[in-house]
């Protein structure tokens, strides 16, 4: 027998529900409303696994109260994977009605959304959804049959109905996956709004920075004059300038401006909030081409040269649960610090 629901799976216990009139032009509501949609994947996975279905499912009730319709799922099926749920796209239908009537909206809403779950500690997905975070970690995610199916559905989209309709939404795992979708379309001069959650900050793992380096250029900023500091920054940034400029791509990846939303109590994100912190003391020394491009290696995951960074700062928000789950970026009185780094170099 199926066991019951758990309150945090039901909308009008723990979701949104607040959001009863949504204005398009306010970033925390769309926001709370791509949190919501990701919910709805983890949900949706659920309710595979518990075979609700019908009238017993308990995700739809994520996306259409703020008027979208499931248009489609992702599903792990090749070789030996399970066939667990880790996307889906939504469609927003302009006059879907919800039981208290009318969403008025303003401004122009997406037409699609397309959100990516993370990770679920469950016999039936927790060896996929691991196996696919190792190869995250080893710089191999585009290499997973996850990813590259996901690409394909959303290039697609895009070919329909054109980038600035389509939105990017995912959480932990899943927000590397979008960023990951993100960049590559970015490259391609088709920026997609994109909304990331937690997204897991590899670069201590990948050495394009190290904790000696920053050491070293704080010493260094300590020591010499201001002339030297920029003469050595020019000498090392030479020919990184020049492989930026020679790259149309870099520049393009320069105009995307995801939205990645972090927690300072969570480590699997808070990695973000150093590195863009970091950035702005090596702009001030003339050193953020070398921080910014790790020596040219634009493919790493965490490479993300213009981003808006929006940080949680509720400080009732300590434990890792809580700190790295979805619910916290719906909360009614949220508390948050954003800000915006974009990242530009001339010569």
């Amino acid at each position: 027998m199926a066991n019951g629901p758990s309150e945090r799976e039901l909308f009008d216990v723990t979701g949104p529900f607040h959001l009863l009139h949504v204005d398009w032009t306010e970033p925390n509501h769309k926001s709370s409303i791509a949190a919501s949609l990701i919910r709805g994947v983890y949900i949706l996975e659920q309710d595979r696994q518990q075979k609700r279905v019908d009238q017993s499912a308990l995700a739809p009730r994520w996306w259409e109260f703020f008027g979208f319709e499931l248009k489609e799922t992702f599903k792990d099926n090749a070789g030996d994977a399970d066939s667990s749920i880790f996307g889906a796209i939504f469609m927003y239908q302009p006059h879907t009605l919800n039981e208290d009537g009318d969403i008025q909206s303003q401004s122009r809403p997406p037409k699609y959304v397309i959100a990516f779950r993370g990770v679920i500690m469950e016999p039936d997905t927790r060896c996929q959804d691991l196996l696919i975070s190792t190869k995250l970690l080893l710089n191999e995610l585009t290499q997973d049959p996850r990813y590259q199916t996901s690409l394909e559905r959303v290039q697609e989209k895009i070919e329909q109905v054109g980038a600035e309709n389509v939105w990017l939404a995912g959480h932990s795992l899943g927000a590397a996956i979008a960023l990951q979708i993100g960049k590559t379309m970015a490259k391609q001069g088709l920026p997609i709004d994109s909304y990331l959650y937690n997204p897991p900050d590899l670069s201590y793992f990948s050495g394009t920075i190290t904790k000696p380096v920053v050491g070293m250029t704080v010493m260094l900023s300590c020591i010499f004059f201001p002339v030297v500091i920029l003469g050595f920054s020019l000498l090392l940034l030479k020919n990184t300038i020049l492989n930026i400029h020679q790259s149309g791509s870099f520049m393009k990846l320069c105009e995307w401006k995801p939205s990645l939303f972090v927690n300072q109590n969570d480590p699997i994100c808070r990695g973000y909030i150093e590195y863009f912190k970091l950035r702005k003391t090596m702009k001030k020394l003339g050193l953020c081409g070398i921080l910014i491009t790790g020596g040219g290696r634009c493919d790493q995951p965490h490479f993300i040269p213009t981003a808006q960074l929006v940080k949680n700062v509720n400080p009732e928000i300590v434990r890792f649960k809580l700190a790295h789950g979805i619910r916290q970026w719906w909360d009614p009185v949220l508390n948050l610090e954003s800000v915006a780094y974009e990242f530009a170099i001339s010569v």
